[in-house]
């Protein structure tokens, strides 16, 4: 597929070590806006130096900086970063990590996903260093949601997705613009999950290809455990 416009969206707090190799990669592929969620680290001087670097013509792409004085978490970073991309006039989106858990130069692929899905979930099926808890976690999350999506109550496997939870997506300008427009329920990880099931009961299409997914430093925790499954609970009350 020949890309149109194209950007890649980051949410990042914390992320001083890996922040520059994540950013500059990615903007050897297509524009980026980052969302600075409330980091009190380096990162922020970081992205300021990037910034610069991309006015000197040191990039071949442009950067977005948003900026969050709070921490607000996955779903607003992403959010905003959308809304930008939808305000001006982006066709592509491709939400990915800022802790090179997503391989930047996995880029391409996404681009050349065929044009007909709206969403285009790359599955972590190549996994390192991913604790079994966590393996654990997905799987019973995609259970949950391809459930919650499927039409009948009687049809436990719905459409039949590997990865509900991956955040290393492609989105089309349709599904962008429905998550920028909704009032997100979803506050942590449960964000991917709520975004998937928005495109795909709007009847947008939904594929997913590999990737090669490295487990790095995570906030997952008990609470956003909690969050995530009272969230599985919100999708399957409102199915059908």
């Amino acid at each position: 597929m020949q890309m149109q416009k194209a950007l890649v969206v980051i949410p990042a707090h914390n992320e001083e070590e890996t922040i520059y190799e994540v950013v500059t990669r990615a903007l050897q592929h297509a524009d980026v806006s980052i969302t600075d969620d409330g980091s009190r680290d380096r990162t922020p001087e970081i992205l300021r130096e990037i910034a610069a670097e991309v006015e000197a013509g040191k990039h071949k792409h442009r950067l977005h900086i948003i900026t969050h004085e709070i921490a607000t978490h996955i779903p607003r970073g992403l959010q905003d970063g959308l809304r930008y991309g939808v305000s001006q006039d982006y066709d592509w989106f491709v939400t990915m990590d800022a802790g090179l858990s997503h391989d930047p130069d996995a880029l391409p692929e996404f681009f050349k996903a065929d044009p007909k899905y709206g969403v285009v979930i790359g599955s972590r099926n190549k996994p390192e260093n991913v604790p079994f808890y966590r393996r654990i976690v997905s799987w019973c999350a995609a259970r949950v949601v391809n459930y919650a999506l499927a039409k009948s109550y009687l049809n436990l496997w719905g459409p039949g997705l590997n990865d509900c939870t991956s955040g290393f997506r492609r989105y089309s300008r349709a599904g962008a613009e429905l998550i920028a427009q909704h009032t997100l329920v979803s506050r942590a990880f449960d964000f991917h999950m709520e975004a998937l099931a928005l495109c795909y009961r709007s009847g947008l299409e939904v594929t997913e290809m590999p990737i090669h997914y490295v487990f790095s430093n995570s906030s997952f925790n008990s609470k956003v455990l909690r969050q995530g499954m009272r969230f599985g609970l919100h999708l399957i009350a409102t199915k059908g």
